[in-house]
């Protein structure tokens, strides 16, 4: 909610942060000490999402896929208590630790969320269901941006409700996920629980059509021949993955470098620089996101450009969503079968994580430094992953993760790999129908 009304909520913390002190202490706070405490509140966000992370693959694998997401709910509802009752009891360091467990929270659900969702979603349906995920990710984010207005929850008075009204979404999946199945695939395959498996399908696709569903699963259980779950550091020395984990690598940090984070941070300015006024920007930031920055060389020449610029942002955020923001990380669950699957999220994650800190701390001087060309960086980066997308992904529709493992088996290999260990690898990886 800080990075969604950054400028803000920079008002009302800053004011939070000098009256405690003053109270306590007794004295003013240092300007130099009031910044570094700002950036620690802000920035402790990123640090949370990177542990989260990293610990959300071995949650996965522990508490299954749905027990993982209903913990995560409790650490959200804890996160939104200290950050709540900051305010009142003028103790600054439990926004900190507030901000610090709902980074957790988040680097826990995207890693787990995307998970559970591409193992339970059938082949035929991936697509819609990760398009699905998007959209209520950026309804979420219009959702805070909404109640963060000065006229609801973003003026002095009630801004420690705007942070802690993260606790709202973690009440409702508390209350509706328990009525959900567990993934059949970790039912099968991690515990070895074939009743359980079999009603879970049931549930997710009725009676008379389950059997195709269970029948890929088996086939994939087969295949891993009891291969337990593998560690992350396990993927960079399998050269079975070596073009997935790439692929993962690659597609984190074309999302974060995208520059739809730089918008977020620093949306305020960049719309200041395009002529919007001051009194409108908290309006229109409902739509934030990042925009080309195209319009911005030629806004000092005409008095339309500043709102083709903010027409502009509109149509990034749409593209966006539309493409990496909706389909990345349901795209690591059909790379990876059931052994990697965990791991591959949580160096996906971590390395999604390590990005969004690292363009946070970059984009100020890129801006100083370029002025309004350091949108080109992104515009050069966005080229790339691109290319990269068209010339190694393959086409991953309506395919078994057998059968999209078995597209990226010639590009881990090569064409010309020795006739022997290709039958070897396929034998001890794909001894079923393949």
């Amino acid at each position: 909610m800080i990075h969604i009304h950054r400028s803000l909520l920079l008002q009302h913390i800053h004011k939070f942060l000098n009256e405690t002190w003053n109270s306590r202490y007794r004295k003013e706070l240092n300007p130099d000490l009031l910044t570094f405490l700002w950036s620690v509140i802000a920035s402790i966000f990123s640090l949370g999402g990177l542990c989260g992370a990293l610990i959300g693959g071995s949650m996965a694998i522990r508490l299954g896929r749905k027990g993982a997401l209903l913990m995560n709910n409790i650490i959200a509802i804890l996160a939104s208590i200290l950050m709540g009752i900051s305010f009142p009891t003028g103790l600054f360091e439990l926004l900190i630790a507030g901000r610090f467990l709902i980074g957790i929270n988040s680097g826990i659900g995207i890693c787990v969320q995307p998970l559970y969702i591409g193992e339970v979603a059938p082949k035929h349906l991936r697509g819609g269901m990760a398009m699905g995920t998007s959209i209520f990710l950026t309804g979420g984010i219009l959702t805070g941006q909404i109640i963060g207005l000065r006229e609801l929850l973003g003026g002095e008075t009630y801004w420690p409700l705007l942070l802690s009204s993260s606790c709202f979404p973690a009440f409702a999946q508390l209350l509706f996920l328990p009525w959900f199945p567990e993934s059949p695939r970790y039912l099968l395959i991690d515990r070895g629980d074939e009743l359980s498996c079999v009603k879970a399908l049931k549930r997710f696709h009725g009676s008379s059509e389950y059997r195709r569903e269970m029948e890929d699963i088996q086939r994939e259980c087969f295949a891993l021949d009891g291969e337990k779950p593998k560690k992350p550091w396990q993927l960079f020395t399998d050269r079975g993955v070596r073009w997935q984990l790439i692929t993962v690598i690659v597609m984190a940090m074309g999302q974060q470098f995208s520059g739809i984070n730089a918008i977020y941070f620093y949306a305020t300015y960049i719309f200041e620089q395009a002529g919007i006024s001051a009194e409108k920007i908290p309006y229109v930031t409902l739509g934030t996101g990042a925009c080309e920055c195209f319009t911005a060389l030629t806004c000092e020449l005409y008095s339309w450009v500043p709102y083709v610029s903010m027409t502009s942002l509109f149509a990034f955020i749409l593209s966006f969503g539309l493409g990496p923001g909706g389909i990345t990380n349901t795209l690591t669950a059909e790379l990876f079968i059931q052994s990697s699957r965990p791991a591959a999220y949580m160096i996906g994650g971590t390395v999604s994580w390590i990005s969004f800190f690292t363009i946070g701390m970059l984009f100020p001087f890129m801006v100083n430094g370029l002025k309004q060309y350091c949108f080109l960086v992104f515009l050069l980066e966005c080229s790339l992953v691109a290319a990269f997308i068209f010339f190694v992904i393959p086409e991953t529709k309506n395919k078994s993760f057998l059968e999209i493992k078995k597209e990226f088996h010639r590009l881990n290999f090569g064409r010309n790999t020795q006739k022997k260990e290709t039958e070897l690898y396929e034998r001890r990886q794909f001894h079923d129908e393949f």
